[in-house]
């Protein structure tokens, strides 16, 4: 008689638009930081933040605007700085966690064979804001964060790394299911053969 042994599993977990509304907490903190430190005072209605890491964002929008990399490298420190202190302002009483996923977080969080983390385009800090809001920072133990890499495409084996460091397990592509509401969160598992939903 054989028993099958349960597979083990590594759920990435998506912020924004999966596990929250930061009801546009993230995009007035971008554009007072913008303003402040590069004088940019363009309509960011017109981007689409959705399924896009920090980094990029704050490129896209500054390339539009002329500004070259080393023009925007020169002062990305700072413009952080200026977006997490606005971000810590804006989130408490704005970030709302969305139907449904307390008590998804509840069975997944309860299930030995599942390790949850977090796959999200957020600088790890500004990730850490959002959920703390709303209690849900101690959730997420560890992910792979838009401070790890500006490629979303890039996250996956970053987050799977340090599962290993956390856990003790080796997980490989099959093992991870990656939750999202964008193209982006489906695109950045295709390469590593992980299952998106």
């Amino acid at each position: 008689m054989y028993s099958v042994t349960p597979m083990r599993k590594l759920v990435l977990f998506d912020i924004d638009g999966t596990l929250i509304s930061d009801n546009g907490a993230s995009r007035e903190a971008f554009a007072l930081s913008l303003a402040d430190v590069y004088g940019f005072r363009g309509d960011l209605r017109r981007y689409d933040f959705s399924g896009r890491t920090d980094p990029q964002i704050t490129r896209m929008i500054l390339h539009d605007d002329g500004r070259t990399d080393a023009d925007i490298d020169s002062q990305l420190s700072l413009f952080w700085q200026h977006y997490l202190g606005g971000l810590a302002r804006n989130a408490p009483g704005r970030v709302r966690m969305l139907p449904g996923i307390r008590a998804l977080l509840d069975a997944v969080c309860a299930d030995d064979d599942l390790t949850v983390a977090l796959l999200t385009g957020n600088i790890e800090p500004g990730a850490r804001l959002k959920l703390g809001a709303i209690g849900l920072s101690d959730t997420f133990a560890f992910g792979a964060f838009g401070s790890d890499s500006p490629r979303r495409e890039e996250l996956p084996p970053i987050a799977v790394t340090r599962a290993a460091g956390q856990t003790g397990h080796a997980f490989d592509g099959g093992d991870v299911v990656i939750i999202g509401d964008s193209i982006y969160d489906v695109r950045c598992g295709i390469p590593h053969g992980a299952t998106t939903i």
